[in-house]
């Protein structure tokens, strides 16, 4: 523990646990001896650290959230599983992030300038980009891989092994049983592709030319005629040299143990 860290005289730090310059640790907080937190990060109070958790730098951890304690899988045993964070995250009021497991590769990944609202928990096993945004009660199962900038609504529930690509948005109270494509969005229990998220897409500066061209990608990707595969194909052609498309075709061709979510609709988008 360094010297330059601000410590509440209610808190408790075990032995070998390593704070950065400058940390402040609130009242009734606890960091385990095996938690390494990054320069300028805040524990506002009653914060628990457990386990092989590392955090980077200017983190602010918000009351009674619970990073690193064991993963809550009947399968674990004990394994040295670490949980790493990344820098300028947030991490409210509630929220739980475990390590990872043998099943999984021992590790758990959130990457920098996240932000985990109220409530929000963040499975074993799982792997989460950069700019990544949880909104309230979010529950994210094992093994799910959560791509940059992507943004998941209040209360969505997505589903083990799952993939939610870069840029999409889980609207909330969502469902989520198949992998999301980057860009997409995706609404209802169980949840459907329900077109672009073209807002994000605006926010994020795309152009007018670049969202016109992920538009007609997608409507023929989701066309009625011929197979998934086919059809990627199709667009590959099209948009052969068009790298946010490819993107998209690489998410699909990559696959998982999920399928890819589709629109009710054809025309949807």
């Amino acid at each position: 523990m360094t010297a330059m860290a601000h410590i509440h005289p209610t808190a408790i730090i075990e032995p070998g646990a390593e704070l950065g310059a400058d940390v402040r640790v609130g009242p009734f907080c606890m960091v385990g001896s095996q938690v390494r937190l990054g320069d300028g990060s805040e524990l506002i109070s009653h914060v628990v650290l457990a386990g092989r958790t590392t955090i980077g730098p200017r983190a602010r951890i918000f009351p009674f959230a619970s990073i690193g304690h064991q993963p809550q899988d009947l399968k674990y045993h004990g394994e040295p599983s670490t949980l790493t964070i990344g820098s300028d995250c947030m991490i409210r009021e509630s929220v739980t992030m475990n390590p990872g497991t043998e099943g999984g590769g021992l590790q758990t990944v959130v990457g920098d300038r996240c932000v985990f609202l109220t409530g929000s928990h963040v499975a074993h096993d799982c792997k989460v980009g950069d700019n990544v945004i949880f909104s309230n009660n979010v529950m994210l199962a094992g093994h799910c891989t959560v791509q940059d900038f992507a943004i998941i609504g209040g209360g969505a529930a997505v589903h083990q092994y799952c993939r939610i690509g870069a840029h999409a948005f889980i609207g909330g109270l969502s469902g989520v049983e198949n992998d999301v494509i980057p860009y997409g969005i995706a609404l209802g229990n169980r949840a459907h592709l329900a077109g672009l998220n073209i807002v994000g897409l605006k926010r994020r500066g795309f152009s007018r030319e670049t969202i016109h061209d992920i538009r007609k990608a997608y409507r023929l990707l989701f066309a009625d005629e011929g197979t998934l595969q086919e059809r990627v194909e199709d667009v590959a052609n099209s948009f052969e040299d068009h790298g946010v498309v490819h993107e998209i075709l690489d998410f699909i061709r990559a696959g998982g143990s999920r399928s890819i979510c589709t629109p009710r609709d054809a025309h949807e988008g």
